[in-house]
């Protein structure tokens, strides 16, 4: 709770850098899943992971829950990256595209989010996993309720 309780305070853009530099403690979600915001812009915001076998479903490939949640958090946190302070969002909706499968082989992935449209009380988003040669793995599309 404590990296939620300072959200609030700050725009968007400020809290996610104060996570970056590490001035403010990642969200349990990114600690637990291994997730690492990588660069924060206005409008767009890089996660990197390390696919591992703790990651791994029962036919020893890495859950898909992994990569449609770091597209989910990519895109929201571009969306984040956009909001004033005081104003929160959440995902209305998240459609994910899976083109191959991730492994403790892959590599580092980077799943870059960037917002699309960003409206008074809907924002949209889109993201794409990529690993280090810039092979897709998956690619999604989200959208966010403003909370205003």
């Amino acid at each position: 709770m404590a990296t939620a309780a300072t959200g609030t305070t700050r725009a968007g853009i400020d809290h996610l850098r104060a996570i970056v530099s590490g001035d403010v403690p990642p969200p349990p979600i990114a600690v637990t899943l291994g997730m690492t915001i990588a660069s924060v812009e206005e409008g767009r915001v890089v996660f990197t992971a390390d696919p591992s076998e703790f990651h791994y479903n029962p036919i020893g490939i890495v859950h898909a829950g992994l990569a449609m949640t770091l597209i989910d958090s990519a895109i929201g946190c571009a969306v984040h990256s956009m909001l004033p302070a005081g104003v929160g969002y959440t995902s209305l909706e998240t459609k994910v595209n899976f083109v191959r499968p991730l492994t403790s082989e892959t590599g580092t992935v980077s799943c870059q989010g960037s917002v699309v449209h960003l409206g008074r009380r809907v924002a949209t988003g889109e993201a794409r996993i990529v690993d280090s040669e810039g092979k897709l793995y998956a690619h999604g599309t989200s959208t966010c309720l403003i909370l205003r």
